[in-house]
């Protein structure tokens, strides 16, 4: 036999029992004998609000629907569908949901229903803040009466569960395909032609086109322009690495770092896999936590995309020493690494320099961190107490600090990016592209 569900008074039956008290102590006071009135009042308060219960209806069916498959930092739209019988307008029901904290802040999500279709259906949307598998485990539903006295309430498990997959929206963005679409290593599966460093051909000039690439003696002997055209780089090593540790998995506008620089390694990715390199990705913490074998087609994206996926967060700092011994040993040839890290001062980054500069002696290197916005606020924010004095110029250091790291790696040989969390991605894309043409690789 199904429980019947629960229910208890609503605000405005506590209202009104709170104003029934001060009247019945005045009619006590003005005739005594008329006392029994006082709890006769309260009987039948309380007998409205049984009354109020049992004609709020019953639920029949509630369930939760929500997708399989999330994206971190994407909107994450629940649906809650609850079949009332014998309930008006009157009901205002609400449900509330149980969840991960990745889900949703707090772990629980508040939605109202409203009529539809027969049924009570309500929807709300929530931006998971971490990646991983996230778990909806129950439901409450509460509902009141036609006199608005009695709320009625009941629950169902829903344990269901739903994966938080890295960022791809960039892939996806018509922007991209465009610039795919119309780029010199495009969808069309040709011989690739343009500013690498393998002599292809011989082309006429045209306006426009780099003078240095022009062939003086060709040009000589056939009495007009002709220019040097060259084979795009392919087949290169691409590994992005990522630093696990705590400085990456500090949030910056709401969602870790890690997940920024996911975000943007996947999309550079997706590039490089259309211009026919080879991708592998290295995630790393206190000891390596993730090598993938290189992926070569585009076909096989979906093995990134999972491998970042299983990137976890730590709460320690990472050994850089151990992390790059170990992906230098794994790799046969020269290769572009893409580190994605943080420091907070040159003591923490010293160790780190130390292992860059044996990885420079053998690959080329890009160094790719987010610039910090809260510093900067810090020390361009008005002035107005002491306090804010000695922040402003400790956030001045740091800054300063974090400048003379950034300048070592460059007089080490290191490209380094350095961006605002929502320009990364791109200038990452342009980093690369860079390469591309220079043919650095080679």
């Amino acid at each position: 036999m199904q429980r019947l569900p629960a229910f208890y008074p609503t605000g405005r039956a506590a209202l009104l029992l709170a104003l029934a008290a001060p009247l019945a102590l005045l009619v006590a006071t003005i005739q005594p004998a008329a006392w029994i009135a006082a709890p006769a009042l309260g009987g039948a308060l309380l007998l409205l609000v049984l009354l109020d219960a049992l004609f709020a209806g019953s639920v029949s069916d509630l369930r939760v629907i929500a997708p399989a498959d999330a994206e971190v930092g994407e909107p994450l739209r629940i649906t809650v569908l609850a079949d009332l019988a014998r309930v008006g307008g009157w009901a205002r029901p609400v449900a509330a949901l149980g969840c991960d904290p990745r889900l949703a802040d707090g772990g629980r999500l508040d939605l109202p229903l409203a009529p539809h279709d027969g049924a009570w259906s309500g929807a709300t949307e929530t931006v998971p803040t971490r990646r991983g598998t996230g778990m909806l485990s129950r439901v409450w539903l509460r509902w009141q009466g036609p006199l608005g006295l009695a709320h009625r309430a009941a629950s169902r498990p829903v344990e269901q569960s739903v994966r938080v997959w890295p960022n791809v929206t960039p892939v996806r963005s018509p922007a991209l395909q465009i610039f795919l679409r119309d780029a010199q290593f495009g969808l069309v599966a040709r011989r690739i032609r343009g500013e690498g460093t393998e002599f292809e051909s011989l082309a006429d000039y045209e306006p426009g086109m780099d003078r240095r690439r022009i062939d003086w003696k060709s040009s000589a002997r056939h009495a007009r322009l002709f220019a040097k055209e060259y084979e795009t780089e392919r087949n290169n090593q691409i590994v992005f690495a990522f630093d696990c540790g705590q400085a990456m998995c500090e949030p910056i506008d709401g969602l870790p770092r890690i997940d920024r620089a996911v975000t943007a390694a996947l999309t550079t990715a997706w590039v490089a896999l259309k211009a026919q390199d080879r991708v592998a990705l290295f995630g790393f913490a206190a000891r390596p936590q993730v090598l993938t074998p290189f992926v070569t087609t585009t076909r096989d994206f979906l093995r990134l995309q999972q491998a970042a996926a299983a990137l976890d967060y730590h709460a320690e700092e990472p050994n850089f020493t151990l992390a790059l011994a170990t992906l230098s040993a794994r790799l046969k040839r020269r290769s572009l690494v893409v580190i994605f890290s943080d420091f907070t001062d040159p003591t923490s980054a010293e160790l780190m320099i130390e292992n860059i500069a044996r990885l420079v002696e053998k690959h080329l290197v890009l160094f790719v961190v987010m610039a910090d916005a809260e510093l900067a606020g810090i020390v361009s924010a008005p002035v107005d107490t002491v306090q804010q004095a000695a922040m402003a110029v400790t956030a001045d250091t740091l800054q300063r600090q974090r400048a003379v790291v950034l300048q070592r790696l460059r007089h080490l040989g290191v490209r380094v990016v350095e961006a605002p969390h929502d320009k990364i991605g791109n200038r990452l894309l342009d980093a690369y592209l860079a390469v591309k043409r220079q043919g650095s690789l080679g």
